[in-house]
């Protein structure tokens, strides 16, 4: 009898990078999935890619409204109540053998929190990585990995310092970064697609752009970005190509919206362009071009795809302000803060630096090498999920005293 696999995701991050775990799974002859989706894949002022998860051959089992109202102080806390109850009852009508769970996000969290309380074993992937500056992230994404029941981490890092946590060691997998797994497919659009579909010159530099909210600051995200939209504007003065795509939908999320199309709007045209979503195909086919010596393209933002799925393509990052800060990272990525000529002079020296571009065409990449989904898949229907061994969590650590009183 196949195993379910309940799958949530609420992003369109998240997804892209849960698209090899989901065929793997549906690939496994001794497992099934049932997709839940929501966030903002439903919204249609962040793209609404449900469209795009079904377009990928997948059944969105259960849709969930999770609402989330910016001009609120509570509205994360808000979004996360309320995702609880729905999530809880879906996942009673599925009543999936396990439940997997993506990153760090508020939506997973609520998801997680619904699970872990019904006594569903609750698999999570990228727990243990950190990123210090700012983002709720960290806080998130440790408390996520406490309440998991199995854990898919992207690298060594994250392993340890899960197993530092007290986690049983056969709890935790060092599988990957599942992103690596399409790129090593080449499962992204080519160079004359790309050209095509957003009438790019492939002879000129182009700048993929994404930022998003610091979320314990969500309330300076739309004075965050100026200085990177005064520097986009400039730099496709320059003739680059600049490809600007939206934030999620974070706290502060529409606030960005607002000021790119109040600045940018007005320099639309061949040098510029804004879309709420690329999609993992096309986004993934524009890093890509780095590649290749004939073209130049660079990754400039705060997304954590800057850090983590660039080196696999050798593709040069500017990374803006603190978002990604304490994050592990390759040596392709340039650190700049919220202001206009830092922004540009890193953006130009991923252009114009031979010896910085050569420096990310042999990077090596800290997040692995490919078969990520594979890898999950197999551990989802091998793992022994009988409830006194999953779901009673040990602690491995012992409270050690001494004269002085308690330390480790």
């Amino acid at each position: 009898m196949k195993r379910i696999i309940a799958v949530f995701t609420g992003n369109r991050a998240e997804y892209g990078l849960q698209y090899p775990v989901l065929k793997a799974i549906e690939s496994n002859a001794d497992l099934d999935y049932r997709l839940i989706v929501s966030g903002a894949h439903l919204d249609k002022d962040f793209g609404q890619t449900i469209q795009e998860i079904q377009k990928d051959g997948f059944t969105a089992h259960k849709i969930i409204e999770i609402d989330l109202d910016e001009s609120k102080p509570n509205a994360t806390s808000h979004a996360i109540g309320t995702g609880v109850l729905s999530i809880s009852k879906a996942l009673s009508e599925i009543k999936p053998d396990i439940f997997l769970i993506y990153a760090d996000r508020f939506e997973g969290f609520a998801a997680v929190i619904a699970s872990s309380q019904m006594n569903i074993p609750t698999a999570h992937i990228e727990g243990g990585d950190i990123t210090e500056g700012g983002a709720l992230d960290d806080s998130v994404r440790h408390a996520m990995t406490k309440l998991a029941h199995i854990h898919f981490t992207t690298n060594d890092q994250a392993t340890n310092r899960i197993l530092a946590m007290g986690e049983a060691e056969w709890r935790v997998h060092t599988v990957g970064f599942p992103a690596i797994d399409m790129i090593q497919d080449n499962n992204f659009a080519t160079p004359s697609e790309i050209s095509a579909k957003y009438s790019l010159d492939l002879a000129r530099p182009i700048i993929l752009f994404t930022q998003h909210s610091v979320t314990t600051e969500f309330e300076k995200a739309d004075q965050q970005m100026l200085a990177s939209i005064e520097a986009l504007i400039e730099l496709s003065q320059k003739e680059i190509q600049v490809i600007v795509t939206y934030p999620n939908n974070d706290a502060g999320g529409r606030a960005i919206i607002k000021e790119i199309h109040k600045n940018l709007d007005s320099h639309l045209g061949k040098n510029l362009q804004i879309h709420q979503s690329l999609g993992r195909y096309n986004y993934h086919g524009i890093l890509a071009l780095a590649q290749n010596k004939i073209y130049r393209v660079a990754c400039v933002g705060n997304s954590s795809s800057g850090i983590k799925e660039t080196p696999a393509f050798q593709c040069p990052t500017v990374n803006i302000g603190s978002r990604q800060q304490g994050r592990l990272r390759a040596e392709n990525v340039i650190d700049a803060n919220y202001n206009k000529e830092e922004i540009m002079l890193a953006a130009q020296k991923c252009f114009n630096d031979d010896q910085f571009i050569n420096l990310c065409r042999n990077v090596i990449n800290p997040y692995g090498i490919g078969d990520a989904g594979k890898k999950i898949a197999s551990i989802l229907s091998s793992i022994d999920i009988s409830p006194q061994k999953i779901l009673r969590k040990e602690m491995t650590i012992q409270g050690e005293i001494n004269l002085d009183g308690w330390f480790r």
